[in-house]
């Protein structure tokens, strides 16, 4: 995050003027504070628009049950004006660890500001509420969404983990990708390049691309997995390894299980979810199978619009579509046929 503030001066102030941001609490190890260090938090600092350059943390911190000063920043020491506008780069995360915060997303403190001249006296000084909010996910924990074009060229839509704002442009994979006739995650790909794919060509048979880790070439080159699959006309996952799901001619929904082994993962045999699936013409998995074994399923319609079904947040079997009356579907939004596939 970044933190802004101006601190006015008084008529008459000359020479240099030094500065630094207090914390408001002191760290105790007695009191089981966990225990940091000068490095534990990298900030950078410009004042009046000058250019970002690093400033030291001071993290006092005793483990023999003595308390010591707070927290403080120094910030850079600059020449007198009557307003001075300050910029602080901050890690919200590690600094919300650092105070002993047990939430990052619910941290709130009445941190000081104090400027002095180069007498050493306090010139200016007041209040900084520091509140930390929900942050941008790491790349890896960002998931991307895959569209494959009429021309056969996999493009690549990385989230951003901004809710108005939820793909940045998208990114060319490469071309070649009209030879497969499904193509789906099995391992939920990510903005750092992690995750897998699996691809069908016309013949029925899967192939697998590992992923790379390297978001400028996100796939490995692929591995043949086996034939047969031509007995579906829709494939998907709910944020695999956990399953895949596959549709056939009747519309009968089908899930196989994937243990999460690379290469070329080995798919258990089908189950039975759901029939009445053949009113859409893609389905894509999305949400996870975590403590509370939710997931949901996006479809669209010959139409172009897209509909969400909601998993059941509750404890229990895994993800089963018939848990989801078809009257609680959510629409998403229409003009999804400019593309012939969802990923």
């Amino acid at each position: 995050m970044t933190l802004r503030f101006t601190a006015t001066l008084p008529e008459g102030v000359r020479g240099p003027v030094s500065a630094a941001l207090h914390l408001p609490h002191r760290l105790d190890g007695a009191a089981g504070d966990a225990e940091v260090s000068d490095e534990a938090v990298v900030s950078t600092c410009a004042v009046g628009g000058v250019a970002y350059g690093p400033c030291p943390w001071k993290w006092p911190y005793n483990d023999m049950g003595l308390p010591f000063d707070p927290p403080s920043l120094a910030l850079p020491t600059v020449g007198a004006a009557a307003t001075l506008a300050y910029a602080v780069t901050l890690d919200a995360d590690e600094t919300a660890v650092g105070l002993g915060s047990p939430d990052a997303s619910s941290a709130a403190l009445d941190a000081r500001v104090e400027l002095k001249d180069g007498t050493g006296a306090v010139v200016a000084q007041g209040p900084v509420l520091l509140s930390f909010v929900p942050g941008t996910p790491p790349a890896r924990e960002r998931g991307t969404l895959h569209a494959r074009d009429r021309s056969g060229v996999l493009w690549r839509y990385e989230a951003t983990g901004v809710t108005s704002r939820p793909f940045e442009r998208r990114k060319r994979v490469g071309g070649g990708w009209q030879v497969y006739t499904a193509v789906t995650p099995l391992r939920k790909p990510d903005v750092a390049g992690g995750g897998a794919l699996a691809a069908r060509d016309r013949d029925g048979v899967l192939w697998y691309y590992e992923g790379t880790g390297d978001p400028g070439a996100p796939f490995a080159r692929r591995v043949r997995v086996g034939g047969g699959w031509n007995a579906y006309d829709t494939m998907t996952t709910l944020d695999s390894p956990n399953g895949a799901l596959a549709r056939d001619a009747a519309g009968v929904l089908w899930k196989h299980d994937v243990p999460a082994v690379a290469p070329a993962p080995p798919f258990t045999p089908k189950q039975r979810l759901q029939g009445d699936w053949k009113r859409y013409t893609a389905l894509v998995g999305t949400g996870e199978l975590g403590r509370d074994r939710s997931a949901d399923l996006v479809a669209r319609d010959a139409s172009g619009q897209l509909w969400l079904h909601q998993g059941r947040r509750r404890t229990g079997p895994a993800w089963n579509p018939s848990l989801v009356p078809d009257t609680a579907r959510t629409p998403v939004g229409g003009g999804w046929n400019v593309y012939d596939l969802l990923v």
